[in-house]
Order: C-alpha cells, then structure tokens, then sequence
C-alpha cells in the first residue's frame, strides 16, 4: 500500500506536469461538457486540476492499496472501477474526458462526441474516497513512457524526426524501423492492442523502413503531408478517415479521401482508443509495479472502434 501523495509526486515529476501550465484541450473541453448540463465540476476535481487539467483530477483517502488503468474514464470503464476498487484506490487514465470517434466499419460519430463522466459515477467515487488522476498532453509529449512512445517501442522503432509540432513540443515521430511489409506492420499493430481489425487508405509496400507515428487524433491532412515530406512511407496514427458527423468532420473527411488517392503511403489507422490505451498495459503498469510497488489492475473499453 502507498501514499496518495507520493504517488501523485512521483507522477508529477515523471511527466513533468508543471511545465504544462493549461492543457490546450482539455481546458475547453470540461467546462464546454459539464456546464450545459448544470454539473459544477469545479467541486467535484481538485483545485490545481481545475487550472491545468493534468494531474490529481479527484482526491480520495491517503492510502492506495490498487492502481487502475485505463484510456478514458467512459462511464463503462468508472462503472467497473467503482465496483471493483477498495477505499482509496487510484484510477489512472490519459483522458479526463470519453472520447467517441466513430468505427470505419459502422456508423459515423454523431455529436456530442466527447462525453463528461455521469454526475452519479463522481459522486460515488467521492463517497468511496476513490482517487483520480488523469494526465493528456504530458504524457503525449513523454519519449520515455507516453502514449507515442509506447508504439514506437512495440515494434522495435528508432526516433530520428519528429512530426505535428504544439504548443508544449513535438507530438509525432518520424522513426526508422527494420525492413517489413505494410501487412506485416499491420498485423503486429493489431495484435499488440488486441485489435478486430485496422482501418487502411492509401498504397501498401513490401518493405517499409521509415514511418511516422502519431498516437490518438492524428487525422489531418496537414500531419500526413509533413509526414510525407519527411520521407515516411507510412502513417500510424488512431483513426485515418475523420468520422464525427458534423459539418467540420464531413469537410475534412473528404480531403482525407482525397488526398488518399495519390499518396505514396500507407495509411494505417488504429482506432484513437486503442492507439492511446497500449501505454496504459505496458509501460505504465510496468512503472506503477516496478517504481512505485503497486497492484495494478487494467480497465480496457469493450470496443477500441467506438
């Protein structure tokens, strides 16, 4: 059993926390889910969360006998923490918000498509003294133990550029990797996050040698020319086709397409889920139980194409 708080540090420290003043997404999107609905989030999460949208989201008792972790906090995914945690018990995810984008092999993703935690699933955790910690753009940004990084690392990778710049640094990678084909890489992907199937636009190859990698939402025209331009033969990322149903997302799914139509690379989408839980079931629960001396407990999605 360990402290909260030394926990919450270590975490701080790891992913350099701090050094992120506001998270640029997350800042919009807590207050733009929970507001409409009447919920006053601000007295659910932790003051400091409440600025930065990183770090300790909800503080629970001091002592954590488990540690659990998953991608997003969908209400599936909290209504499985809360039955199975103990008082106290963390739950540790990249997202403070579900995100839902859709299956390329089913229906697009009406709005809203980022989905605020029930205002029930907080209030147990709060009368359970569960804690919660979430943490987004640090750990995209970490090339240790991060959501890229994670990838990179499963299929044996070497970092030589990077791709899709921020505002806190660099979100993507340009890697070299040994020979392999398209379907190879394809295959390895899907087994490494337990996939049902990937999504593919674009030209396949007998031997690839040099990739870009984003992990999460890297679906933008913009990111698949930088990438190209680099040199990549293919294009990692969670979902290749833009699958909300609204207008912005109809837009630019149709320059996807188009654009799809000429490139040289391979296109490989791997669902945003999935893509961002791999670090979750293997470099984070190997830190928490190798650092920090945790029992960790993992909480996958049912479906990664959602």
């Amino acid at each position: 059993m360990q402290k909260l708080a030394h926990i919450v540090s270590a975490l701080d420290d790891l992913f350099k926390i701090k050094q992120v003043d506001s998270d640029p997404a997350f800042r919009q999107f807590v207050p733009m889910t929970y507001e409409p609905l009447g919920v006053d989030w601000r007295g659910y999460f932790e003051p400091e969360f409440c600025t930065r949208f990183n770090g300790l989201t909800i503080r629970g008792h001091e002592d954590v006998g488990a540690v659990f972790c998953g991608v997003f906090p969908s209400e599936i995914v909290i209504d499985r923490f809360i039955q199975q945690a103990r008082p106290g018990d963390l739950f540790f995810s990249h997202h403070a918000l579900d995100m839902r984008m859709g299956d390329p092999r089913g229906k697009s993703q009406p709005e809203p498509f980022i989905i605020p935690i029930p205002e029930a699933q907080l209030q147990a955790m709060r009368e359970r003294g569960l804690s919660y910690y979430s943490c987004h753009i640090p750990m995209d940004l970490n090339w240790q133990i991060g959501t890229t990084a994670a990838i990179i690392e499963i299929i044996g990778a070497t970092i030589v550029d990077h791709v899709y710049d921020g505002e806190h640094g660099p979100y993507g990678a340009i890697c070299e990797l040994a020979p392999r084909s398209t379907d190879t890489l394809i295959a390895e992907l899907i087994a490494a996050m337990d996939l049902p199937y990937e999504e593919f636009l674009g030209a396949k190859h007998n031997e690839l040698t040099r990739i870009a990698i984003v992990a999460g939402a890297g679906t933008r025209v913009e990111l698949y020319e930088e990438a190209q331009s680099k040199g990549a033969q293919t294009y990692v990322t969670g979902e290749i086709r833009n699958h909300i149903d609204n207008e912005i997302g109809r837009s630019r799914d149709a320059r996807i397409m188009e654009y799809a139509k000429t490139t040289p690379m391979s296109l490989i989408g791997t669902s945003h889920a999935a893509s961002e839980y791999l670090v979750m079931k293997t470099q984070m629960k190997a830190w928490f139980e190798n650092v920090m001396h945790s029992d960790v407990r993992l909480l996958p999605e049912n479906h990664w194409w959602r």
